[in-house]
């Protein structure tokens, strides 16, 4: 606030004590908006939907209530509402979820020494897609265009492994994505780590990576390290986060008519971003996540409570 301002309120303060803080009456006309209308609103948005909708809009809550459109709009920002907004969410169920998550967190912020921490997960049924027609490209005044309709050419898989202290990926395509394909590509992960270094493996536990074939692999290298993350938590495997910009970067509007192609452009892209890679960087103590999830549940727990 601008110093007159602070020097008005205090001046009024020294002079009236706590009286000389209600704001005075204003000029101009009564407001005519009662807070119990403003409170129905809110409680009209809150907990009830429109007979047929899901959820309530601008003007279907004005004609509901007899407001203006403006009204609603301005009750709605004041009160931070959006029922035209939702968003998706998942509580994991792992009954290890809090020792998982410190031991993952811990391998982000506190890596062992002369060790590798890779994070390794599969992008299964990439699709090679080509649109019907040709694109229209770009031209001032007017965005690229395609059709809404394409064409399927196949899937691939690509498993990846991250290196978390450098960025660096291993990745390969597969057609298939079994046990036999995730064992290989292990095997390729450790044809290119140096000798000498342990292994510390971030991954899920799908079917694939449990098989009593990579068990057995996995226990003849003591030297490997596995950290399986918790269910229904992907977040916390930073391979997920290269995945989206591979998916934002190459795979969103890319054209493929085979799944060759989509391959190579695949490789080109891993290729690319290896000439220069950057790491992730974590910023959140296992703390903080476990607090912020504690949160969310207690929250979701009110919500429910309130509404039985």
């Amino acid at each position: 606030m601008h110093e007159h301002t602070v020097g008005k309120w205090r001046r009024r303060f020294v002079k009236e004590r706590l009286d000389g803080l209600s704001d005075e009456p204003r000029p101009g006309r009564p407001r005519s908006l009662t807070d119990d209308k403003v409170a129905e609103v809110i409680e009209r948005t809150l907990h009830t939907t429109p007979p047929d909708a899901t959820h309530w809009s601008i003007r279907s809550m004005a004609r509901e209530t007899g407001l203006s459109h403006t009204t609603i709009r301005r009750i709605w920002t004041a009160f931070g509402l959006q029922p035209y907004r939702a968003q998706t969410f998942k509580l994991s169920s792992d009954p290890f979820f809090v020792d998982k998550v410190r031991d993952i967190v811990g391998l982000y912020l506190s890596p062992p020494d002369r060790a590798l921490v890779l994070c390794v997960d599969e992008k299964s049924q990439i699709q090679a897609l080509d649109r019907t027609q040709p694109v229209l490209p770009m031209l001032p005044g007017m965005p690229e265009r395609r059709t809404h309709d394409y064409k399927r050419h196949g899937t691939t898989s690509l498993f990846a492994a991250l290196d978390v202290a450098t960025g660096f990926v291993i990745g390969k395509c597969y057609r298939r994505h079994r046990a036999r394909e995730f064992l290989d590509f292990l095997k390729q992960i450790d044809r290119c780590i140096p000798a000498g270094l342990d292994v510390h493996i971030v991954m899920d536990n799908y079917a694939t990576h449990q098989t009593a074939t990579v068990r057995d692999w996995l226990a003849r290298r003591p030297h490997w390290h596995v950290h399986f993350t918790p269910t229904s938590a992907s977040w916390i495997n930073q391979v997920e986060r290269w995945f989206a910009e591979l998916t934002r970067k190459q795979l969103q509007r890319g054209m493929h008519n085979s799944t060759h192609k989509l391959e190579a452009d695949i490789r080109a892209f891993i290729d690319k971003h290896n000439q220069d890679p950057k790491p992730f960087k974590w910023t959140k103590s296992a703390d903080e996540i476990l607090a912020a999830v504690k949160r969310f549940c207690f929250r979701v727990e009110q919500d429910l409570c309130h509404e039985t």
